[in-house]
């Protein structure tokens, strides 16, 4: 008797202490579950994600802007203060590229009045490596004289005037785009490469070029340049020691030029560009360089590459197949005969094609 009460209290005993571990071990109620995943999103990520980003570093905020497309870096300079900052740094202004193209006579995209405007304003002083690209309009190359004799704050290293269809350039009036042009010439004085193709640049505004500039002058592009005489290409060789790549028009060549680019003091020569192209209608005869100046200057530059655009009929070609011209790559504006591409074969041939 004694023996099943004391077993029954054990039991008892034991029966309320399991009650309370299950008690202790019980799963939490869903309000508790989410209270415990609150506290961990809480612990785990920042009270305000907006502050966060508002607060990146300008390093990190300037890597991600210089990999947006202008419109893009416009948007995100909307966000906050920070980022508005961000989009107005110099390192994004160092470069860019003014397109001006008139809607009405023209499908590609234009950069805004008001963003130039911006631009001359806050960060002309910024730019270094500027180009400009117009349509066939006047209104747009005037467009263009316009930024351009506004640029007196900027030290530029690289200008690009490039005519997408006709060249515009050439309809302005020459004292116009001259005075806009040595507006650079003068206040840049570090111009290390310059295009100005299909331009009515001239000998006096080369001058001004080169007497500004003369120490950094690397690449010179000035095909189809009607203003611009052999004595003012010849200034700018002269001068001009360092010039590397060259471009122009038959009529420009001469024995003083090619001597002048292979004196002692001029670095050697990479690239010279030469477009043979009819200055008079039914023109058959071109004047014929020395055989003692093209070899001093395969002398000097060994390694340049001579690239000549023949913009001529077939008839026209005989005075350029000689062997004194060391000429590396032929480019044919018109189609030509398999008998005419066969008179030189140890030379690349481009017909039919005029691109650079």
């Amino acid at each position: 008797m004694c023996s099943r009460t004391v077993n029954t209290e054990q039991e008892t005993h034991r029966m309320k202490r399991g009650r309370k571990g299950d008690e202790g071990n019980s799963c939490p109620s869903s309000e508790s579950r989410a209270e415990v995943s609150k506290k961990a999103r809480t612990l785990e990520e920042p009270e305000d994600l907006s502050s966060s980003w508002s607060c990146l570093p300008q390093e990190i905020l300037l890597l991600i802007f210089q990999h947006l497309p202008l419109l893009d870096r416009a948007y995100a300079s909307q966000v906050c203060r920070s980022w508005n900052q961000a989009f107005h740094m110099p390192e994004l202004w160092r470069c860019f590229e003014f397109e001006l193209n008139q809607p009405a006579s023209s499908y590609l995209k234009a950069t805004h009045p008001d963003l130039i405007k911006q631009i001359i304003k806050r960060h002309s002083n910024h730019l270094q490596y500027v180009s400009f690209k117009v349509d066939s309009s006047t209104e747009s190359a005037e467009a263009a004289c316009d930024i351009l004799s506004q640029l007196v704050n900027c030290s530029l290293k690289t200008l690009g005037l490039i005519s997408t269809a006709r060249p515009s350039f050439m309809e302005l009036p020459k004292s116009h785009f001259i005075s806009a042009l040595t507006v650079v010439f003068v206040n840049s004085k570090s111009l290390s490469s310059l295009k100005i193709d299909d331009t009515p640049v001239d000998d006096p505004s080369l001058k001004v070029l080169v007497a500004n500039n003369s120490d950094t002058l690397k690449l010179l592009k000035m095909s189809s340049c009607p203003h611009v005489s052999p004595a003012g290409i010849l200034c700018v060789a002269d001068q001009c020691h360092g010039l590397r790549e060259l471009a122009l028009n038959y009529h420009l060549l001469s024995d003083e030029l090619l001597l002048a680019l292979s004196s002692e003091k001029h670095v050697h020569l990479e690239h010279l560009r030469i477009d043979v192209v009819s200055e008079n209608p039914g023109q058959t005869q071109f004047h014929t360089i020395k055989k003692s100046s093209w070899d001093a200057m395969v002398r000097h530059s060994p390694k340049f590459n001579l690239v000549m655009y023949f913009f001529l009929y077939e008839d026209e070609f005989e005075p350029f197949f000689r062997d004194e011209i060391p000429v590396t790559h032929l480019y044919f504006g018109r189609a030509v005969s398999k008998e005419m591409l066969g008179r030189e074969p140890q030379l690349n041939f481009y017909s039919g094609s005029t691109g650079d």
